[in-house]
């Protein structure tokens, strides 16, 4: 059964990595703006769907995935430049950002659908904006929903993070990824098992 990550993000591309099942990325054909008056964790949804519905070929297990961060609930993009990506965070300093990563795996061949959308709360810790543009320049996660990237030295943005995954936050929720694999019948345990036995044969 081939596995198709609905990505462009090397991001998601590593993590899905981990599970050390071969895949191949391809880039989804969606437009990612909102629907008038649609909530971020219905935009995540959505957005997860669709792009694992646009790269599916006829043969394969297909994970699309998005994530979407809100801030009273007001969605914040990928800042893109420096200069957004410092106001985004000014503007986070001692408060909640809820993250919503949502995916979906879509099984061409058995026409079936599985989704999630993994939810977690980081609080900000309030740093003067020198620190800031520190942390901006040495990371330049420019490309990340929020502006940070929590596996690097974004990490020491936050006060705490509450979440049930915490790969969640870095853009795919591994854990309901494999479960969900393994359900499908592409166990990640299974291969590496499977694997072994070979190489001892």
């Amino acid at each position: 059964m081939r596995l198709v990550l609905a990505s462009t993000s090397i991001y998601r591309r590593d993590l899905l990595a981990r599970l050390g099942l071969p895949f191949s990325a391809v880039a989804p054909a969606v437009d990612e703006r909102p629907l008038p008056g649609e909530r971020p964790l219905e935009l995540a949804a959505r957005l997860a769907l669709l792009k694992a519905q646009s790269a599916a070929p006829p043969d394969a297990l297909v994970i699309g995935s998005d994530q979407v961060a809100s801030l009273d609930g007001r969605i914040l993009g990928k800042p893109g430049s420096h200069v957004a990506a410092l106001e985004q965070l000014v503007a986070c300093q001692g408060r909640a950002v809820d993250f919503h990563t949502a995916a979906a795996i879509v099984d061409r061949s058995g026409g079936r659908v599985w989704q999630t959308v993994d939810h977690t709360e980081v609080r900000f810790a309030s740093l003067g904006e020198a620190a800031l543009d520190r942390y901006l320049r040495a990371d330049q996660p420019y490309d990340c929903a929020g502006g940070f990237k929590a596996e690097g030295l974004g990490i020491a943005l936050f006060e705490r993070i509450e979440s049930r995954d915490p790969t969640a936050l870095i853009g795919l929720p591994l854990i309901w990824v494999a479960a969900t694999l393994r359900a499908a019948g592409l166990d990640p345990l299974g291969m590496e098992l499977r694997a072994a036995r070979r190489r001892h044969r």
